[in-house]
């Protein structure tokens, strides 16, 4: 699997009530909840997201709560992937739960700058910076996790079975 598309960059220790602010769940519709997707650190964030474009952030990315809401709102916006320093270990689960494509490439996340154009190939781990032309190489997921991804998380792959 491979995309393409734009930078938005965040810092480090985003926490899941940033990525989705606690006072909107009082809904479980995605796509409600996606149109408030990083509102209180990038107000721009939902009105210029394109399909495929990347988030990349630093360490700890998805900090706080266990809620799955956080990734999906982002695979909601019909973001890439996000790729960051190092995911809050819920976080990272969660996003395999529900099919939200994540790798951990601390040079990448640092290097990478908000509006560059990026590709990224799951199936090699190879980030490539189309602005700069530089390449990063993230640890692949086993084909195993690459398919729970690919079939839209882990209730849709066990369905497909």
């Amino acid at each position: 699997m491979k995309i393409q598309g734009s930078v938005f960059k965040y810092p480090d220790n985003v926490d899941t009530d940033v990525i989705i602010p606690a006072r909107y769940l009082n809904t479980a519709k995605a796509e409600e909840l996606a149109l408030h997707c990083m509102e209180d650190i990038d107000k721009d964030f939902v009105k210029k997201v394109q399909p495929q474009d990347v988030m990349v952030a630093g360490w700890n990315f998805g900090c706080g709560s266990s809620r799955e809401h956080a990734p999906l709102v982002i695979k909601t916006c019909k973001t890439g992937c996000v790729i960051a320093k190092s995911f809050a270990r819920i976080f990272y689960r969660n996003a395999i739960n529900i099919g939200l494509p994540i790798l951990e490439c601390p040079d990448a996340a640092e290097e990478i700058q908000a509006g560059d154009r990026v590709s990224v190939d799951f199936d090699t781990g190879v980030i490539t910076d189309e602005t700069t032309g530089k390449t990063y190489k993230a640890e692949p997921f086993p084909p195993f996790i690459q398919n729970i991804i690919k079939a839209g998380g882990l209730l849709a792959s066990l369905k497909k079975e």
